[in-house]
């Protein structure tokens, strides 16, 4: 970010607060633009080509712009966090706007999570690749290719992938990240609702969440935890894939119901 120091970027935010001072907006979305490409480039990370990296920044800035707006510093929350989840999500909006996810990658996603909804409610756990490949009477091979497919289109668009009409009080990825924080806009006070995501996640097998975990909780790339693990970075794909359609079957009621 660029350069200001801790007072004067105070100063800013009382400036523009109290007296709705352009100039200090203005200050303040500089100061913080970077954040639009960090998350733009988090975001845009396996995304078809044809989708603009450029234009992912464009629909960032809205979210930036909209974030400062909108922030109370009196609260006591850290802007960052809460202009990631702004920008993330004015990002998801102008994708879901564009309908680029193809209808029959976003049909076989939706046949997959069906078919693991209706193995974990029988079992009552996650069930195993090979598991959902039998139910679907599909070679394994073929289903870790359909993982794949899906989680080349970008981690952050299996929210919008699964259940695009039905965008929940937040982005899958942004509960993962810390089922425990507050978050600033609110979104996820109620105790109730962080437990429930805790426990999904602690209910995944142990591979599943460790890639969770090394991906949302310390950062690492797909090609680091494929280090860790000993993997190609595509079998972490879809590791993750399918540990986000078990998250997500947790949160929605299930399509057989």
């Amino acid at each position: 970010m660029l350069e200001k120091g801790p007072d004067e970027l105070q100063g800013l935010w009382e400036s523009y607060k109290a007296t709705g001072d352009e100039r200090a907006r203005e200050g303040l979305i500089l100061h913080y633009s970077p954040l639009v490409k960090f998350v733009a480039g988090r975001v845009g990370a396996g995304l078809p080509k044809n989708v603009d990296q450029s234009d992912l920044i464009s629909f960032g800035t809205f979210g930036l712009i909209d974030a400062v707006d909108k922030f109370e510093p009196e609260r006591g929350f850290k802007f960052e966090t809460y202009a990631v989840n702004r920008i993330k999500g004015a990002i998801l909006d102008e994708l879901r706007a564009l309908d680029w996810v193809p209808r029959s990658v976003r049909s076989r996603a939706r046949e997959i999570q069906r078919t693991m909804a209706e193995l974990e409610h029988r079992h009552q756990r996650t069930p195993t690749e090979e598991e959902v490949a039998e139910a679907m009477d599909v070679p394994l091979d073929s289903l870790r290719d359909h993982l794949g497919e899906i989680a080349n289109l970008g981690f952050v668009a299996l929210d919008e992938l699964l259940n695009p009409s039905e965008r929940e009080s937040g982005a899958m990825g942004e509960m993962i990240a810390d089922p425990t924080a507050i978050d600033p806009s609110g979104s996820f006070e109620k105790e109730e609702t962080r437990y429930l995501l805790a426990d999904s996640i602690n209910r995944l097998p142990d591979r599943e969440r460790l890639v969770l975990t090394l991906y949302y909780y310390e950062g690492l790339t797909l090609a680091e935890i494929g280090g860790v693990l000993n993997v190609t970075e595509s079998r972490i794909c879809q590791i993750h894939t399918k540990a986000v359609m078990s998250l997500r079957n947790r949160f929605m009621e299930p399509a057989y119901r």
